[in-house]
């Protein structure tokens, strides 16, 4: 019976975005008939939560649109998720054409749904795109996709406190090129996924080691932006630490190779008395959106934040490390291995970063008002 409803309501959902016309990417407005149909249709009967994980999940429709001649961006539609045609020319194939995005849907208890600050993540993908040469949708235009996929989705967002729907919007150059060009055509993608702890070990502190041989980006690079280039050279570094044990990598700059940049796929954070250091973002680190909002956040509270370029020595006398990022959220370090010396870290819920990490899940969850602005709530 849940699965006849859940066919219903994609067909219903389908037939009623095929006749909004331009306003397609606008998210349906709310009715009196939509709550029930909505409730009709959750999440808490179709997966075990409890055991979610952060790997992929198949779910039901992704939004796609291909931009026209001049660059611009065709009103879009929701697809069944599925596999997508690529001449094997392609931009992306071919060149590494491509950036990536990434946002977070959110359940809360009262069974409102947010979405936390996808504006950021649309600004942030027009700067990689000029970076790429590429042309990107409007910041209008990935707000109201991300708003259409999270809703045709819906099902999928875990119960309020089990996880959250992680959303991966795409930009591809998809045209056939054979020299070194943008590409003639780009397709802009979204799809969603229900995740849980970005960890296998869950809330367990992080344990990194200091990468010395390989270098995640370079000056001149595409290191700041969000360019699917930038992942594949770091997962020979993750296996070899991950083969040791350590959760993760911590990469040094490339010209000096003594200042930290930045984990993986995430950004770090040192703390010292009540003084909160991040590396600068010169170009060779991505300015993450929970970078950004934890500066915020650390302001608020009354700490001072620098940006500023952090020798690794400096590691030695932190009193403690975190890091952000989307997927991973606020995770505090416990051990970091440089020159094959551990330096261990204080872990208790009474440390800075569990204070900040306490403060951004309220602003995420609706429990404190936002007065930034960063919550959008899905209709």
């Amino acid at each position: 019976m849940i699965i006849q409803r859940a066919s219903c309501f994609h067909r219903a959902l389908l037939t009623s975005l095929e006749k909004v016309g331009p306003r397609y990417f606008t998210a349906p407005a709310q009715t009196s008939a939509q709550p029930s149909t909505y409730r009709d249709y959750e999440s808490r009967d179709i997966f075990d939560w409890d055991n979610l994980g952060f790997k992929l999940i198949q779910t039901d429709y992704m939004f796609m649109t291909r931009s026209s001649q001049n660059g611009n961006f065709e009103k879009g539609k929701l697809n069944p998720y599925g596999n997508i045609e690529l001449s094997p020319s392609a931009g992306v194939l071919n060149y590494g054409q491509g950036l990536i995005e990434g946002t977070k849907a959110y359940r809360v208890d009262d069974g409102r749904i947010f979405l936390f600050r996808p504006q950021e993540s649309g600004i942030r993908m027009q700067i990689g795109a000029k970076r790429m040469c590429m042309p990107s949708p409007s910041i209008q235009q990935f707000v109201d996709a991300v708003k259409l996929t999270t809703i045709a989705n819906r099902r999928w967002i875990p119960p309020a406190g089990k996880g959250s729907l992680y959303i991966r919007p795409l930009l591809i150059g998809n045209g056939p090129i054979l020299g070194i060009a943008p590409a003639p055509e780009y397709t802009f993608i979204v799809y969603a996924c229900p995740v849980g702890n970005y960890l296998r070990n869950g809330t367990q502190p992080l344990t990194l080691y200091v990468e010395e041989e390989h270098h995640r980006a370079s000056q001149g690079g595409a290191g700041g932006v969000k360019a699917i280039t930038n992942y594949a050279p770091v997962i020979k570094a993750i296996q070899k630490a991950k083969e040791r044990g350590y959760s993760d990598v911590l990469y040094l700059d490339s010209v000096n190779k003594k200042y930290i940049e930045e984990v993986s796929a995430s950004n770090i954070f040192l703390v010292k008395g009540k003084n909160i250091s991040t590396p600068v973002a010169s170009g060779t680190i991505l300015e993450g959106v929970t970078r950004k909002s934890i500066i915020d956040i650390a302001h608020d509270l009354g700490y001072q934040v620098e940006e500023r370029l952090i020798e690794a020595d400096e590691l030695f006398s932190a009193d403690e490390v975190f890091c952000t990022g989307t997927a991973l959220g606020v995770a505090p370090v416990g051990s970091i291995t440089y020159k094959n010396k551990r330096i261990n870290y204080k872990v208790s819920s009474d440390l800075i970063s569990a204070q900040l990490n306490s403060r951004l899940v309220a602003i995420q969850k609706g429990i404190i008002e936002d007065k930034r602005g960063w919550i959008i709530e899905i209709k």
